[in-house]
């Protein structure tokens, strides 16, 4: 059934909601720093194990492609069983799977790690947010879900730390080092990561809860239209996602002529720590305003894309390079309040046992259609289109993705 139900007061909360956030912070910085940091070792790589570009390419692409098929009924894992043992399992599997890369010596192996990482990493997200969500079912939910995503983007940012060590020592070692500190974080976890009390695990359920099956859940997910709404939308908002972080760095050097370097700085040290105050601050904006407005976890999105869509706009066609930084901050701030709401609104929407297996769904989604927007974004450019018109067709997908939000909003009774 979906939660549409009144917030509780934080005061309300079951006992460690909060340190459930901080364990699962860490967890999600691990998960992402250990998918990225290959990005940042390729010279490393390849002067041990030769490749082509495609083939290096090829190493991100299949962990993608596994990733996102399998998170559908990785969430659905997540509904059926204990919430903290899949998010345990899967740290634990993707922490010896990152240790056993170190000891990859062909491309073949190396590629058959990326593959196995897409798996045990694709039970990771939705479980984690579905546990959250689980202890965090009032005027909080929304914050908790992006102190947690601000822990994703934290260890997405540290990439560069795997480029460093590699150099000062050697790819192989990185590998190792991140997949021991996993390992040895999985058992902290199993004496401290608890399902939320009569939610995270459905043991409690009668008999029939426990004839749930998969297709019961798909179908009753696409039942819904503002699920399907939902889904749109993210898939589209995911492409405006990737085409701005997969091609900023592109943008900054052709458009003001600035080196690799400097343009990879402005592209990443600019944009993280505006993302991560977006999430915060759209998290608890969101969390104060729905104790007196039950739509403020959808309005709270459509204010922050009304924003982000002429920021992004005026970011493509400004020729004064520190407002171009201003507005593409402005943008990664504002579209942050969709990140952080999302998983609350999936809340109001869906019915609460299937709320894993929708994000997974959701996740599958946009990782698929992402890709293919990055993909797109090339094909423009050989055709002699630049990124500034890439970047003013972005916008014009942020105010689509904006009607639609208010589309489920008019759902909601």
């Amino acid at each position: 059934m979906p939660d549409n139900s009144q917030v509780a007061v934080t005061s309300e909360l079951p006992k460690g909601a909060w340190f459930v956030v901080t364990l699962l912070f860490i967890v999600g910085a691990l998960n992402y720093l250990d998918r990225t940091m290959i990005t940042t070792m390729r010279s490393s790589i390849v002067e041990e194990i030769p490749m082509s570009d495609a083939q290096f390419g090829l190493l991100t692409s299949i962990f993608l492609w596994v990733y996102g098929l399998l998170s559908p009924f990785a969430g659905f894992l997540a509904d059926r069983i204990s919430r903290s043992k899949v998010i345990i399992g899967s740290l634990f599997l993707w922490s010896a799977v990152t240790w056993l890369t170190a000891y990859a010596r062909t491309f073949e192996e190396l590629l058959a790690t990326r593959a196995l990482m897409g798996i045990s990493e694709a039970c990771y997200i939705p479980a984690a947010l579905a546990l959250i969500v689980d202890y965090h079912k009032g005027s909080t939910r929304s914050l908790a879900t992006g102190i947690h995503i601000a822990g994703v983007m934290v260890g997405q940012s540290l990439g560069f730390i795997g480029g460093w060590m590699a150099e000062e020592y050697n790819w192989s070692f990185v590998f190792s080092v991140f997949g021991i500190v996993g390992i040895l974080y999985a058992p902290v976890l199993v004496f401290t990561l608890r399902d939320a009390p009569a939610a995270g695990n459905h043991s409690h359920m009668g008999k029939a809860e426990h004839k749930i099956n998969f297709l019961m859940a798909v179908k009753d997910l696409f039942g819904r239209a503002p699920f399907i709404i939902i889904l749109i939308f993210w898939g589209l908002i995911g492409v405006v996602g990737w085409l701005v972080m997969g091609w900023l760095p592109t943008y900054y050097k052709e458009q003001f002529s600035l080196s690799q370097g400097l343009a990879g700085f402005y592209a990443t040290g600019y944009l993280y720590p505006a993302s991560i105050f977006g999430l915060l601050i759209g998290g608890f904006w969101a969390d104060r305003w729905s104790r007196f407005n039950p739509h403020a976890r959808i309005l709270v999105p459509i204010i922050g894309l009304v924003i982000a869509a002429p920021c992004i706009f005026m970011a493509s066609i400004t020729t004064v390079l520190p407002l171009a930084i201003v507005f593409f901050m402005l943008y990664a701030l504002t579209r942050m309040f969709v990140e952080t709401n999302l998983m609350p609104i999936l809340c109001m929407v869906a019915d609460s046992r299937y709320r894993a297996t929708g994000y997974g769904i959701l996740n599958m989604f946009a990782t698929m259609i992402g890709g293919l927007g990055i993909y797109a974004a090339g094909i423009l450019r050989d055709s002699q289109i630049n990124l500034g018109k890439v970047y003013q067709f972005t916008a014009l997908i942020i105010v689509i993705c904006t009607m639609m939000l208010y589309m489920v909003k008019r759902t909601q009774k």
